[in-house]
């Protein structure tokens, strides 16, 4: 059974974490309250986004063809959903189902993220889904983000087929332990900075980062999953302005829709980094219109509990003026100098030579005690494994199959050594 440790407000918080930005608005602009107050009618006024509208209620018809992404051609175009046993649900999000899934013929395990595309064409998500592509490709140098083996597509749906990570979400940790003790707080903080400092010298700014899309790995490394909502080509004190995110993490400037840079991401390591300490995220409220409002002007409020050193760190990610920020001049090298993290050896950290605080200690891959039951005892859908054969082809499966040309690959081989 689930150990009940949660108690108001962190259980009314935890009951609405998965909601996505798109529902999130959606329902705070039918409250009629919330949407009184001016700094939330502010923020719902988005104003030609210079990417796909997150945002839209009433979003637009599919894109034709000619609008359509076509990454080139497919270096991986034999791979099928039959090659695969799908044997749990083990995530879900606005587009589909995460997978623990065995390769029949390699007898390995892989996390398969299988998305369906009228749902990404219908929010007009199609550019985000191959920027996560794109960024995933990217990611096999790194100890601390999850890899991507191959991509395919049959005529309906995406598959990712991603390394198989079953220490659990940060975010399910969290929920049992409420928080956590400043050392294991400080060696994922580290682990999560030395990701994004990654992901920053490739130019690609993560815009997502929440205890959701951080997993332990079996040992209790730090693994940095779902890139969907990532920025690539923003290089030094280059800003992008798209509203995107999730409500809590939310940086000032997002919601004051001013233009904004790779320190957007050490605002959300800053909020992260509170939430393990004390429970919660700095400015929550379960009053919409409160919480943003804390965001924008409240002062940051740190109870007594902690060292002066994580005082001072998260004075410095949580700095309202981005400009004034930590890692607003010299980015990574400025967090990863800071005085909290003068106990890590930085070295044997991406080499993984430091002991995890906290040992999952899971038996195998069928071992899945650390995913949420409600993911778990979800049956698996027929439909994830038939192959393009066995479909149905209309005209709008048409359309969404010509939408993805190109989606289907492999990294480099050499990129794994």
């Amino acid at each position: 059974m689930k150990e009940e440790v949660i108690k108001s407000p962190w259980k009314a918080f935890m009951k609405q974490r998965r909601m996505g930005l798109n529902d999130f608005i959606q329902k705070i602009a039918n409250n009629s309250y919330a949407c009184k107050h001016p700094e939330v009618q502010s923020i719902l006024k988005i104003s030609q986004p210079q990417e796909p509208e997150l945002m839209n209620a009433n979003p637009s018809p599919p894109p034709s063809p000619s609008q359509q992404i076509n990454l080139g051609p497919s270096s991986n175009p034999h791979a099928k959903p039959s090659d695969f046993h799908f044997l749990k649900v083990i995530g879900k999000g606005s587009f589909g189902k995460v997978l623990l899934a065995r390769h029949k013929a390699e007898e390995a395990f892989y996390a398969v993220k299988v998305l369906q595309k009228k749902a990404i064409l219908k929010k007009k998500e199609e550019k985000h889904i191959m920027s996560e592509r794109n960024v995933l490709l990217k990611n096999v140098k790194h100890p601390f983000l999850v890899g991507l083996h191959f991509s395919f597509q049959t005529a309906d749906k995406l598959y990712f087929v991603l390394d198989y990570i079953n220490g659990g979400e940060l975010f399910y940790h969290l929920q049992r332990e409420r928080c956590f003790l400043e050392p294991r707080a400080r060696f994922y903080a580290a682990e999560i900075a030395s990701a994004l400092g990654y992901l920053h010298s490739l130019n690609i700014v993560y815009r997502d980062l929440k205890p959701e899309n951080i997993l332990l790995d079996s040992q209790g490394h730090i693994v940095l999953t779902d890139f969907g909502l990532c920025k690539e080509n923003i290089e030094h004190n280059g800003t992008t302005s798209t509203f995107c995110g999730t409500p809590e993490y939310l940086a000032p400037e997002v919601l004051h829709k001013q233009p904004y840079d790779r320190t957007v991401d050490w605002w959300c390591l800053g909020a992260v980094l509170y939430e393990m300490l004390y429970g919660l995220p700095p400015f929550y409220s379960r009053n919409t219109a409160e919480m943003y409002d804390n965001i924008l002007n409240k002062p940051l409020q740190l109870k007594p509990n902690i060292t002066n050193s994580a005082r001072h760190l998260l004075e410095g990610l949580l700095q309202k003026d981005r400009t004034k920020r930590l890692g607003a001049k010299d980015d990574f090298m400025e967090i990863k100098n800071h005085v909290f993290f003068s106990l890590i050896n930085w070295d044997d950290l991406i080499n993984k030579k430091i002991t995890p605080p906290f040992n999952p200690n899971v038996s195998g891959p069928s071992d899945l005690r650390h995913f949420d039951p409600e993911f778990t005892e979800e049956p698996v859908p027929n439909s994830i494994g038939r192959s393009p054969d066995s479909i149905l082809i209309t005209a709008s499966v048409k359309e969404a199959a010509e939408a993805f040309l190109g989606f289907s690959c492999a990294p480099p081989m050499d990129s794994f050594l």
